[in-house]
């Protein structure tokens, strides 16, 4: 309360503390206010009606609020509402009651009681006390200063947004009134704030219904503005009104993801790009997304525009023909090849130590991560290509060595310390660092255990690409001292037993079709653009039934740059059965698939 008087101007405070002295009791002090702000219930209680007025007084020492990350606190600044709510006055939406699920320090409502005047109620929720009174007095100095302003009733709760009954609320509202569900809802996510101990997360679920290792590995992960976007749509898509909220771009997108399964009945769906940076400090891709409750039919796609020139559709995104994807206008060119892959694409070894498990050698000796020279068994340790190594076609010599304990997931890893003593011994000396490795993937596995291995990781010749960059080239990926290199765990590949078919799906792979196709598939602002999901719609069969053997021909001599790749027609035929009989098993997300497969990865 002290940070929200403190920015009282002299004649608001002059107001307020004058008509809190004459009042007999805190419920003749609500009276007061809610005639001069429109907000029920001010004051819950005597004392905070007391502590007011005490610090009404001069004088009086205030303690700005600290950051709240906890909160994954981006408090909207009152430019970026101004025009917000400005543009959707140009849109000509005429809500009658605005909600907003967290409201922070009230610059939205400020906004939309300046913005909206035929509002009748405003409600807000908002778990942190000092920004609860520093909107309420914000809200009673616009007023004060503004008393020709229409003045709407206004509750305003504090409470946690994923306990607050927002399907009460919809029951209480006058089912003709239209709604405007506005704000900006926090950009963290619930792993984030669970490792800060928080409390104010939504109740434990499966969200997206995850299972087995996608639960517990990253895809159970979640951003909150998400699940509260989820919540809103939930309560309110089959009222009268519109959505209009600021999200990370992975949000909209998991948001859009999920409408045909949820079946919320919303039409269109924009995301305005807006700039982070400048208005929030923030290294991140963000938007307005807006859209209309109570549609003819359920939106399946959202039109891209910038903020600043919402006439102008960059691209469309979302659900096609029952496949979710990037460009709408581009696709359709490209939907033969969306299908199912008929290689299975792998991701590299996980070990999350890269100070013990991975190598370096300098001058024919082993270094590892500490900087310390070790001696060990050459056997159990491979090259190691990482996402970096792969801006090259070819990766003739892989950046790092990693040390392979394990040929599949699970295996017992007690026969090193009779197969290879050193490596047994060192890892033993670094047990500790390896027993601090966080995922839950660790807990009752063997010592020293690593994920992401199998036969297939030990196949000679790979095709990768890298999941974290925006590069969409896949690189050749050779034996390396006569022993298959792995990849780290932000690759994705497909593994090979001879050269000759290694570099006939590397050419294809890098083909025009494929390129194009992925270029309507992936979202290249998403953390991770490139991922199993994705590359698992890569119909190669289909690319090769499409390609002749001079084609292919000319794409190994383009992509080869001198390399002696000798193929012949009877290894293209070759490939062309492998393809045709296929290994794959995973299908391409449909249209009613779950939202296991994420489109951001």
């Amino acid at each position: 309360m002290k940070s929200a008087i403190a920015r009282l101007s002299a004649e608001t405070a002059g107001v307020l503390g004058e008509g809190l002295r004459r009042a007999a009791d805190y419920a003749q002090a609500n009276e007061l206010l809610e005639h001069l702000s429109g907000i029920e219930g001010f004051f819950a209680r005597e004392p905070e009606m007391e502590q007011c007025l005490a610090l009404l007084e001069p004088a009086v020492a205030v303690a700005e609020d600290s950051g709240r990350r906890e909160y994954g606190d981006f408090q909207t600044p009152a430019s970026l509402t101004n025009a917000i709510c400005s543009r959707l006055v140009q849109e000509q939406l005429t809500p009658d009651v605005v909600i907003e699920p967290t409201f922070g320090q009230g610059t939205f409502l400020i906004s939309a009681l300046t913005h909206f005047p035929a509002l009748k109620a405003v409600h807000g929720v908002e778990i942190h006390e000092p920004y609860c009174w520093q909107a309420k007095f914000a809200i009673l100095e616009l007023f004060v200063r503004n008393p020709a302003l229409n003045r709407p009733r206004i509750f305003l709760h504090r409470s946690d947004v994923f306990k607050f009954d927002f399907r009460a609320l919809t029951t209480q509202l006058n089912g003709q009134d239209t709604v405007l569900v506005l704000g900006n809802p926090p950009w963290i996510t619930n792993a984030e704030l669970g490792s800060l101990k928080s409390s104010n997360l939504p109740r434990k679920t499966n969200l997206k219904a995850l299972r087995g290792l996608d639960a517990i590995t990253g895809k159970g992960n979640f951003d909150i503005g998400e699940y509260i976007i989820l919540m809103m749509l939930e309560a309110f898509s089959r009222r009268k009104g519109w959505l209009a909220m600021l999200a990370k771009n992975s949000v909209i997108r998991n948001v859009v993801y999920d409408l045909p399964r949820a079946m919320h009945r919303i039409g269109d769906a924009r995301a305005q790009k807006i700039d982070a940076q400048d208005h929030f400090g923030a290294s991140v891709d963000a938007s307005l997304f807006t859209c209309r409750f109570l549609a003819d039919t359920n939106a399946r796609t959202c039109k891209v525009t910038s903020f600043d020139n919402p006439a102008s559709v960059e691209r469309v995104f979302g659900w096609i023909d029952g496949r979710f994807v990037s460009d709408a206008a581009t696709y359709p060119k490209n939907r033969r090849y969306d299908g199912i892959s008929p290689l299975v694409w792998r991701q590299g070894v996980k070990h999350d130590c890269s100070q013990i498990m991975e190598l370096r050698l300098r001058d024919g000796k082993y270094m590892n991560g500490l900087g310390s020279e070790l001696d060990l068994e050459p056997e159990p340790i491979y090259g190691l290509a990482k996402s970096s190594d792969l801006g090259s076609p070819v990766v003739a010599k892989p950046s790092r060595l990693v040390i392979i304990t394990q040929h599949k997931i699970g295996e017992d890893t007690a026969h090193l310390a009779e197969d290879f003593p050193k490596l047994h011994r060192y890892l033993s000396e670094n047990a500790s660092l390896l027993l601090q490795r966080k995922s839950s993937i660790y807990r009752n596995n063997p010592p020293y255990s690593i994920f992401g291995i199998g036969d297939y990781s030990f196949k000679p010749y790979k095709v990768a690409i890298s999941g974290l960059y925006k590069r969409s080239g896949f690189s050749l990926v050779p034996p390396f001292e006569g022993k298959p290199v792995m990849l780290d765990d932000t690759c994705y590949f497909v593994g090979f037993e001879h050269l000759p078919e290694a570099a006939i799906g590397w050419a294809l792979l890098n083909s025009e079709p494929v390129q194009a196709l992925l270029g309507s598939l992936v979202f290249l602002d998403a953390k991770r653009p490139y991922t199993k999901q994705i590359l698992m719609r890569i119909a190669l069969d289909r690319v090769a039934s499409d390609t002749s053997f001079p084609v292919l021909v000319s794409l190994l001599h383009r992509l080869g740059q001198g390399l002696c790749l000798d193929v012949t027609e009877r290894d293209w035929h070759a490939f062309l059965e492998v393809v045709k009989r296929g290994e794959a098993t995973v299908s391409p997300p449909s249209l009613f698939a779950s939202t296991a497969l994420s489109p951001t990865g």
